[in-house]
């Protein structure tokens, strides 16, 4: 009976789970073919992971310091594993149920259910919420560019919340171990800046959930519920304590730490700023009128580069003056489309029409305080996304709110408003479901949330340009490549209006499209209401209107074009002629300057080589000031080349391929210096690095000045340093000098915590940095062996830590199963 019982329950889930899978499937069908998404982002983790992955399947070890990118940095958030962590196995083992990224897809999706279910929601509702969050635009977008740790994060989300509110409202001991379980999956998913906006949404849900149960009598519960999401925020974030310790440390060292320059990026600083650049943090802020793509996607014109057909007002144009059906084809299939202010976007954030129709409605519907939390989070998400378009509030935000200023592209924290509005349209539904309130009061908030919704949409449709006038703050720089590519400045204008024409046909024809849309939704309530419709004919149809809504914009995003065979996947990253010419050089350790693209916004050098540039976005502060300074500048500074030992610059000759130049003036593997230049601050380093000899003279930080007293440096033109055994965490030289020096090695200095021990013939010694970014080391005269180790503190305790927390949330997840089966089973027997 028992059996029965249980297997009563939980085979609708089954059934449920099994149609997301084919959902997810079906979305990204050619993952059945083999063929994989052709991912920007993707590919440069790949190029930027490669040396870490080459040692450790080599080795069997995983090295936490790469000679990959940007001259050497932490392999920390890069590409690493975590043996003793259990959530990051579990995490990886749902990874690979499906292939990617309908993998992806279908956390969101069993996530989301979990939480609508919690909500109260049935089978159907539940389903319906989940397909509405895991197929919002900004998701599919995001998965498109390769963006995968942010979509797991944003996708195990809805599952924390299920387990708070399933602690508040249920049952503590299990609502306890459902967050433990999804927070440490959460945190496995290693998106800090989500995490971050997720965990503020939590600390409000928990104080609402806190006054509602003291309002109601019940405060005597916190007394359990409150130290259990303390213990199971403490298990989660244990289980991920290395990961966790070694981001902490790392940013301290980042774009995101402390800045030493008195003046950096052309601002001016405080010895107690920390954070971002302000103006680089608010580079993405989404606009005010930007706001109603959540309703209607294409209100922006949708994607920067956009794609329009035969019938665009610029396809006309442009065969109206001549140019072949095929060339003018041809040129409407990238326009500058997107008309806000952003730098580049993939696509509008799209919540669904019918979901805003469905929040509007919940929200002025549910009588539970929940949905002033859901409201006062969003409303928050909304003004954190305008950014600098709300500057009066959130630059106060970015100067004096914690951690606020660590993170950039704001706008991300849309992925957790559009979370938001399908709780309240899903709420609002529960409502409707369990006959909560009759026609007569749905009238009047009904009639509300059509009357806004569809209202903003047929005026948005009939008199578009009365709201916006469609122009982008880059169609300047639009005008000018037209009339250089036409050398018609007429032409170029002509062409320039029809692109604002098309912008204006989109939003109109989009705003049609959702005030159908909301149309229907709207009967179908009235429908259902009015009991002319059955529920399961309702719910049926809903989920159809929800797909065909939410797939019909994701399609134009995401698609089977963006599918290559795993061949052509891989073609990205085969060597070039130079590439190949480098790859002869037997030397285990040199550095290469790809200047055949913008260095910082390419891994691509760091697939095969040693690289100077890279990917990647937190990059160490001072390494990127060194390289603002000294090498993209319009004259680089050959002696910063030479001491980082760019062996070979990679440029493209005027037939457009790329070629390799060895640098002979390279300094190699380490050098001794006849004299000691001692400065005190960042600033005086940065400034005679200008006419430095860096292979005669080492400027030095007048904080390491300690460890150089007593030193009395002699020139010596015997002596040398070579580099004996190399790997990516452990470099060993063979030195020969006359006299006691100061060696330079042409290798990043990192050592917040002493993660590089180093020893002189087995005996420890101590690192000082010079030159801005190198390492350096007092050296006696004599022949010695010299050894770098990366050993972080952080990863020797923190394995400790992890597997200690990893074996709690068993036993939490073990004890809730127990304590929930007995409950049943007491049920049982008493009925």
């Amino acid at each position: 009976m028992k059996n029965t019982l249980s297997w009563s329950r939980l085979w609708p889930h089954v059934v449920a789970v099994i149609g997301f899978i084919f959902l997810s499937i079906s979305y990204v069908s050619p993952v059945l073919q083999g063929k994989k998404l052709n991912q920007y982002d993707d590919v440069q983790a790949k190029a930027a992971s490669r040396e870490v992955m080459q040692y450790h399947e080599k080795t069997g070890e995983w090295s936490a310091w790469t000679n990959s990118m940007f001259g050497g940095m932490p392999a920390f958030l890069i590409g690493t594993d975590y043996p003793t962590s259990l959530p990051t196995k579990m995490g990886q083992a749902v990874n690979k149920l499906l292939p990617a990224p309908a993998n992806y897809l279908l956390i969101g999706l069993v996530s989301a259910y979990v939480l609508f279910l919690v909500l109260g929601a049935n089978l159907w509702l539940a389903a319906l919420g989940a397909i509405a969050f895991a197929f919002a635009s900004f998701n599919l977008v995001s998965i498109e560019a390769g963006h995968v740790s942010k979509m797991i994060a944003i996708y195990y989300a809805p599952g924390v919340l299920a387990g708070v509110l399933l602690a508040f409202r249920k049952n503590w001991l299990v609502g306890t171990a459902v967050t433990a379980l999804f927070l440490s999956l959460e945190l496995y998913a290693n998106h800090v800046q989500i995490t971050y906006y997720l965990g503020l949404s939590i600390l409000l849900l928990v104080a609402f959930e806190s006054v509602r149960l003291s309002k109601t009598g019940e405060g005597g519960k916190l007394k359990l519920i409150l130290p259990g999401l303390a213990l199971a925020a403490l298990v989660a974030l244990g289980s991920h304590t290395t990961r966790l310790w070694n981001a902490y440390d790392y940013t301290k060292e980042t774009i995101r730490g402390k800045p030493e320059l008195s003046v950096s990026n052309g601002a001016q600083t405080t010895p107690t700023q920390t954070g971002l650049d302000k103006e680089y943090a608010f580079s993405y802020s989404y606009g005010w009128g930007e706001l109603f793509t959540l309703l209607v996607p294409n209100a922006y014109g949708g994607a920067s580069n956009g794609s329009l057909d035969a019938s665009s007002e610029t396809y006309k144009t442009l065969t109206g003056r001549g140019v072949d059906a095929a060339t003018s084809l041809n040129v409407v299939q990238a326009l500058p489309l997107y008309w806000g202010a952003q730098p580049i976007v993939g696509g509008p954030i799209y919540a669904g029409a019918i979901v805003v129709f469905l929040s509007l409605l919940g929200f002025l519907i549910s009588r539970k305080s929940l949905k002033y939390w859901a409201l006062s989070m969003i409303v928050l998400y909304l003004i954190w996304a305008l950014g600098s378009s709300f500057s009066a509030v959130n630059y106060l935000f970015f100067d004096y709110f914690p951690l606020f200023n660590k993170f950039r592209a704001i706008t991300m924290v849309l992925a957790l408003a559009q979370l938001l509005m399908v709780i309240l349209a899903v709420m609002g539904l529960v409502q409707l479901a369990q006959k909560k309130i009759s026609w007569p009061q749905l009238q009047k908030p009904f009639l509300i949330a059509l009357g806004v919704t569809a209202g903003l949409c047929l005026l948005f449709a009939v008199m578009p340009t009365v709201f916006f006038d469609f122009r982008s703050p880059n169609d300047a720089q639009v005008l000018a490549s037209f009339e250089q590519s036409t050398q018609d400045k007429g032409f170029a204008q002509q062409l320039l209006n029809s692109i604002v024409q098309d912008r204006i046909g989109m939003m109109k024809a989009d705003a049609f499209r959702s005030l159908i849309l909301i149309l229907f939704a709207a009967g179908l309530v009235w429908l259902w209401m009015k009991e002319k419709a059955k529920p399961i004919l309702v719910y049926m149809i809903f989920l159809l209107l929800m797909v065909v809504d939410m797939f019909g914009v994701d399609k134009r995003y995401l698609n089977n074009d963006d599918f290559v065979s795993k061949f052509a996947a891989e073609a990205s990253l085969a060597p070039s002629a130079a590439d190949t010419r480098i790859l002869q050089d037997t030397d285990p350790n040199f550095k290469v300057l790809d200047l055949s693209t913008s260095p910082f916004q390419s891994a691509a050098a760091s697939y095969f080589h040693k690289s100077l540039g890279g990917y990647h976005g937190a990059k160490m502060r001072r390494y990127q000031e060194l390289f603002e300074r000294q090498i993209a500048k319009a004259n680089p500074n050959p002696g910063i080349l030479n001491m980082l030992n760019a062996k070979y610059i990679i440029s493209v000759d005027q037939q457009g391929n790329k070629v390799a130049q060895q640098n002979p003036d390279a300094y190699g593997h380490g050098w001794f210096v006849d004299s000691v230049k001692i400065v005190p601050n960042a600033d005086a380093e940065m400034k005679a690095l200008d006419s430095l000899k860096p292979n005669r003279v080492a400027v030095v930080d007048q904080r390491f000045a300690e460890n150089l007293q007593g030193l009395k440096l002699q020139a010596d033109s015997t002596a040398k340093i070579s580099l004996i055994t190399y790997k990516p965490n452990e470099l060993v030289y063979e030195s020969q000098s006359a006299v006691e020096g100061l060696a330079i090695f042409p290798e990043i200095y990192y050592n917040v915590r002493d993660e590089w021990q180093v020893d002189i013939d087995g005996q420890p010694a101590k690192m000082i940095r010079a030159d801005y970014v190198l390492r350096a080391l007092r050296v006696p005269a004599g022949k010695h062996t010299i050894t770098f180790r990366f050993k972080p503190i952080s990863i020797e305790i923190g394995s400790k830590i992890d597997l200690a927390s990893s074996i709690l949330l068993v036993l939490l997840l073990v004890g809730a199963v127990y304590a929930e089966l007995k409950r049943k089973e007491s049920e049982v027997g008493r009925d």
